[in-house]
């Protein structure tokens, strides 16, 4: 990645910059008033047992509030464990999959998991369904399959996908790490419905949350039966038993879960996933709307059906430096706006999770439209 002398770059004026300036579709913008509310409440809880009432409690929270904000279905549950996402793929592996699973591949995420599944030595070769980034493809019923399994939404291209069964006797693998929270969902279409804190919660990393559903549940008691050796830290078994409980198997970071349960009670309190969904529908419209009025930017995801609402991805003309044009974002405080480094793609990618503004979003799109010209 090129690196930009920041004395380089013109000073954008005050009255055109966003009120809060971080767009990260990795870790995203935080509240301020919950951190300041982390602050004041929070130092009764660092320091102290897991495994005692005070940290219970918020994991009780968390549950709660997630149950509610999702709708949860009868009988399904909310279990949580450490490690984010990326850990969530080995305990499938681990846990979920019986013997093959179906991959949907459209970007850099969606093919880390498929790798896992090719990798563990006890499964059998995965079905790969794959589209080039910027565009997507649907799982499919196919013979042999006990596990359907696609991302939500792809973070690292700005795709999104429908969440709906494909077979009645397998089970559906949903990554929702970017778009939980976000973007629509009927959890009853999938059988675990995961994601981490981090992206839509607007919370810190090192956690991951999944929704799982009966028919989830009871595979992961057929494997344990079977004999399948698993790690402990990656026993789904353990951390359905733990969650139950209120708590995590190993000791969790207690700010990860006091900073989710109170995003989670403030969406709620905002109107739940409902109003959630509208924020972010409004933002990328913003976004969208004024690329492809652009002389020099368009959306890179051409499908309308496919076009995420919650990582908006643009690129750029040419003669428009696209990390050069970021790197000036950032010398005037707006933040994390460069692309996936996989792509390598002239453009910039936007995260417009619930907690961004509209109106951030659109004085963004002003600060690109003051910075072109006198960067070209």
């Amino acid at each position: 990645m090129t690196h930009y002398p920041v004395t380089q770059f013109p000073r954008l004026p005050e009255q055109l910059l966003p009120r809060d300036g971080r767009f990260g579709s990795g870790p995203s913008k935080v509240p301020a008033g919950l951190l300041d509310a982390f602050a004041a409440d929070g130092r009764r809880l660092l320091g102290t047992s897991h495994r005692q009432s005070p940290v219970k409690q918020l994991v009780g929270r968390i549950r709660a509030g997630l149950a509610e904000l999702f709708a949860l279905p009868d009988g399904y549950q909310v279990v949580l464990g450490n490690g984010g996402s990326t850990a969530f793929w080995d305990v499938a592996a681990f846990s979920l999959i019986r013997h093959r699973a179906q991959h949907v591949q459209i970007g850099e995420f969606s093919a880390k998991f498929a790798a896992v599944s090719r990798g563990a030595p006890f499964l059998a070769e995965p079905s790969v369904r794959a589209a080039p980034a910027g565009q997507g493809v649907l799982p499919q019923a196919e013979d042999g399959v006990d596990a359907y399994c696609w991302p939500q939404n792809e973070t690292s291209t700005g795709v999104m996908l429908p969440v709906r069964r494909v077979a009645a006797d397998a089970l559906h693998l949903v990554d929702a790490t970017s778009a939980a929270a976000g973007l629509p969902v009927e959890v009853g279409q999938a059988d675990a419905y995961y994601f981490a804190p981090q992206k839509g919660f607007a919370g810190e990393a090192g956690l991951w949350l999944a929704l799982l559903s009966p028919a989830a549940v009871q595979r992961v008691a057929e494997l344990h039966a079977a004999g399948r050796w698993i790690p402990p830290s990656l026993d789904l078994r353990l951390a359905i038993e733990n969650s139950a409980k209120d708590q995590t198997y190993n000791t969790p970071a207690i700010a990860t879960l006091w900073l989710l349960a109170g995003q989670v009670e403030t969406m709620l309190a905002a109107g739940g996933l409902p109003a959630a969904v509208r924020r972010t529908a409004e933002s990328s419209r913003r976004l969208y709307e004024w690329a492809e009025k652009s002389s020099y930017a368009s959306p890179f995801v051409q499908d309308l059906r496919l076009r995420s609402a919650v990582v908006g991805t643009i690129d750029f003309a040419a003669e428009v430096d696209a990390g050069r044009l970021a790197a000036a974002l950032r010398a005037n405080g707006v933040v994390d706006t460069e692309p996936y480094r996989g792509l390598g793609r002239n453009q910039l990618r936007i995260g417009m999770y619930p907690a961004v503004d509209p109106d951030d979003v659109s004085a963004l799109t002003e600060c690109i439209d003051w910075l072109v010209p006198r960067l070209t």
